[in-house]
């Protein structure tokens, strides 16, 4: 980039000083040209006037100028020395003459005397002037070069000295692996645009070293649970194995398909994470009655638990989103219920008054949530009774899910109850079908 940006602006001057060189080199010659002929023009007037008053023999010998008489027959009367045989102009902006060697700038001026009409033709000598003009010439191509050089160096030097923040911020960086996430670059003083960069830069190291944080302890927290279905499987197996009398087949069988089941639910849980961080969780949008689905859930606690379940809150409730993911949301957010609820869960859906959203809530009778735990529950593998919930099946990544699910439906949840209250109030908002 350094020596990019010095040829482009070492360019740049060039081509400018070039032009102003040449353009300033052409107005110099048309300024002293134009001086010269004001000057023929003057003496030429002169000239004629004297002519006018004191007739044709009052004309002396000029000193260095050319000088024609010429009669309106085109004939020369008189002519200095060096001038030509044949008038060498006719009227005013003629072209500059050579005459051996030299070149001269002509003016014309009529006259009237002794009964002849005629013209005075002057010419002034542009030696002095084309001198001048080479003089300055050999200057601009000695200055041209040397300014154009000084400004490369120049740039050159300022490039550096401003593109070497940069330099050192890019070895900074260069540096960094992923054990060594916790560094951070040297931000200059000067908040200008590098200082800036600088800023920006270790805020993405900020940012990266907090996802591979969150990472590491996802992948150690999957690894954790992963590896309880699979003891319990090879526990079962090898015992089944060496005492195949001390367990049936259908225990073996209910063991199985249990572990099996929390595997396939964990890998599922973890599969829609993955997608909700990548932004590849897709939407397949379609009409979804929340209503049937918490119903369905209703009837499958009421059998499969102690659990008195309150569904009189439940109104028609219609959303657009993905029926799969919605219908994942309601489990996740009726299991954990179910899973700390001491007599019974009640569930509740409804629009509000405005219709442009729907409301649904799943409450338990159990112990709360303490108000400063309400966000952490969100968190993946995050379990504020550890043991119960392993022992009861939970992993830890259901309202996870739930809040990436409800975020990529356009809606929000959030705890109401908590410490001090009975039981948790799980609260979730999407937006209702536009019409209903």
């Amino acid at each position: 980039m350094r020596t990019r940006i010095t040829l482009v602006a070492t360019s740049v001057v060039a081509v400018a000083l070039v032009l102003g060189a040449v353009g300033f080199w052409f107005t110099l010659r048309t300024s002293l040209h134009d001086a010269l002929r004001s000057a023929a023009e003057q003496d030429a007037a002169v000239i004629a006037e004297r002519i006018d008053a004191d007739g044709l023999g009052s004309f002396s010998e000029p000193d260095e100028r050319l000088v024609q008489v010429v009669d309106e027959a085109g004939t020369i009367i008189f002519a200095t020395d060096d001038a030509p045989a044949t008038p060498v102009a006719d009227d005013d902006g003629a072209p500059p003459v050579h005459v051996d060697g030299e070149t001269f700038i002509t003016a014309v001026e009529g006259f009237s005397t002794d009964g002849v009409d005629g013209i005075v033709i002057v010419g002034r000598d542009t030696e002095s002037a084309d001198e001048t003009l080479a003089t300055v010439a050999r200057l601009l191509w000695i200055a041209v070069p040397l300014i154009t050089v000084l400004v490369a160096l120049t740039a050159w030097v300022i490039v550096g000295r401003a593109l070497s923040p940069v330099e050192r911020m890019r070895r900074q960086v260069a540096g960094v692996t992923a054990a060594t996430l916790a560094q951070r670059i040297d931000e200059p003083p000067a908040d200008d645009e590098i200082g800036r960069l600088a800023h920006t830069l270790n805020g993405m190291l900020d940012r990266l070293e907090a996802a591979q944080a969150t990472q590491r302890r996802f992948i150690s927290d999957a690894s954790h649970e992963l590896k309880s279905p699979l003891a319990a499987l090879r526990q079962y197996a090898e015992v089944a194995r060496a005492h195949p009398e001390r367990i049936t087949l259908d225990e073996l069988g209910d063991a199985v398909l249990d572990e099996g089941g929390r595997l396939e639910r964990l890998v599922q849980g973890m599969l829609v994470l993955a997608n909700a961080d990548e932004g590849a969780l897709r939407i397949e949008h379609s009409d979804v009655d929340l209503d049937d689905l918490l119903l369905d859930e209703a009837k499958r606690v009421r059998s499969a638990a102690r659990l008195a379940v309150d569904t009189s809150g439940i109104a028609a409730a219609r959303v657009q989103g993905d029926p799969v993911l919605l219908r994942q949301l309601v489990r996740n957010l009726v299991d954990n219920a179910a899973r700390h609820a001491a007599t019974g869960i009640t569930l509740t859906v409804a629009p509000v008054a405005d219709a442009t959203s729907v409301v649904l809530t799943v409450s338990d009778d159990g112990d709360g949530i303490p108000a400063d735990e309400r966000e952490r529950v969100f968190e993946r593998f995050v379990r504020l009774d550890d043991a119960r919930a392993r022992d009861t099946g939970g992993s830890g990544l259901g309202l996870a899910i739930v809040r990436e699910i409800v975020a990529a439906h356009g809606g929000a949840v959030r705890i109401d109850a908590g410490a001090g209250e009975p039981g948790t109030r799980m609260v979730v908002t999407l937006p209702a079908t536009a019409g209903d």
